[in-house]
């Protein structure tokens, strides 16, 4: 895969935070978004397909983002996460989202960060969620399974048969390098090796492991079926590596990826390319319609990029998890932005992968 000299730049070891840039601010980010002259407005393409104002089908997913903690400092992190962030979901919080599950009737549990792993509640909180017979997924960066205190991590996901959706950029270490660092690959291999031999990702265990991956640069991913089929080749010809299945992400233009499509000069034409590739079945297949995105602190957003520009969930409906109500959150409606046209474009992209 080539690469221009400014999509090869290494990925900084700082976060935006940590260097004080106004860009660490959702406001500055959205800021960015409008100040560009784009053919059509997201609420428009949405009105044309009968979707606007956009509400929820239900709530079947309670994202749970435990906090920005992260031993990685990616080039594209929408969540500007890092080594040097320390916002951090505390234990009373993540009590919160646990009584939120003994009353309501949500299935499906998405714990993500950060490297979620890092949270000294992350385990307790998984044990809560599988004994009230949720659906739990881990959303893990491989390396954090290689780091001293969480190397018993894999063993502990089987016993609670957790599904991982793990991130790698790639199936070759430059393109991954790249994007994550230095040895980042390496020892994303390494972790997969241990979580093979654990029966993730051999079909017949039932322990499903699920790979992610998002394109470098200013384009949207390839067709997610036949890179799935590439990917299960490669990895076990490169490296012995199993999993089954592979989401394709589409980059959002915020954060740490919108810092790299200005420095690049690419945002407008990036999001020219979002808008040109709205897809109407995408947009009936959003992940906010059927997903509520919890915050570290415990504030509620209609999903986890809403989150990050600072975007709550609209007035109609409780703002915090300590008020939480099901019937006005499946009633409300959903904040939208110039950002969503990502979610859209193409074939889609969600925390699932494609949508269309």
């Amino acid at each position: 895969m080539a690469t221009t000299s400014s999509q090869a730049r290494a990925p900084s070891k700082r976060s935006l935070h940590a260097r004080r840039l106004p860009l660490a601010q959702g406001a500055e980010q959205l800021a960015h978004l409008r100040r560009l002259s784009l053919a059509r407005e997201f609420d428009d393409v949405l009105g044309s397909q009968a979707l606007w104002p956009l509400r929820p089908t239900s709530i079947d997913v309670l994202q749970i983002n435990v906090g920005k903690l992260c031993n990685q400092t990616c080039r594209h992190c929408h969540v500007d996460a890092g080594p040097d962030r320390t916002e951090i979901m505390t234990h009373e919080t993540a009590q919160q989202c646990v009584d939120i599950l003994r009353e309501a009737p949500i299935p499906n549990v998405d714990i993500t960060g950060g490297a979620p792993e890092l949270n000294p509640n992350f385990r307790w909180l998984v044990e809560q969620c599988t004994s009230l017979n949720r659906h739990v997924t881990d959303r893990c960066n491989l390396t954090v399974l290689e780091s001293g205190a969480h190397r018993d991590l894999p063993e502990f996901l089987a016993q609670h048969r957790v599904e991982l959706i793990c991130s790698l950029p790639h199936y070759q270490q430059a393109c991954t390098d790249i994007q994550r660092g230095d040895g980042v690959f390496e020892k994303s291999i390494r972790a997969l090796r241990r979580l093979n031999e654990l029966g993730y990702g051999d079909g017949k265990s039932g322990l499903h492991l699920v790979l992610v991956t998002n394109p470098i640069g200013a384009v949207l991913p390839a067709a997610q079926g036949g890179l799935e089929a590439e990917w299960k080749r490669e990895l076990k010809r490169l490296h012995g590596v199993s999993f089954d299945s592979l989401y394709t992400i589409t980059n959002m233009p915020i954060s740490r990826h919108l810092e790299w499509l200005l420095e690049s000069g690419q945002l407008e034409s990036y999001m020219t390319l979002l808008v040109e590739t709205f897809n109407p079945q995408a947009a009936h297949g959003v992940m906010c319609r059927n997903t509520l995105s919890v915050g570290w602190d415990g504030r509620l957003y209609d999903c986890d990029f809403n989150q990050m520009l600072d975007i709550p969930v609209s007035d109609e409906a409780p703002k915090h998890v300590h008020d939480f109500d099901l019937a006005a959150l499946e009633a409300r409606t959903i904040q939208t932005n110039r950002h969503c046209f990502g979610c859209t474009a193409g074939t889609g992209s969600s925390c699932t992968g494609v949508t269309a």
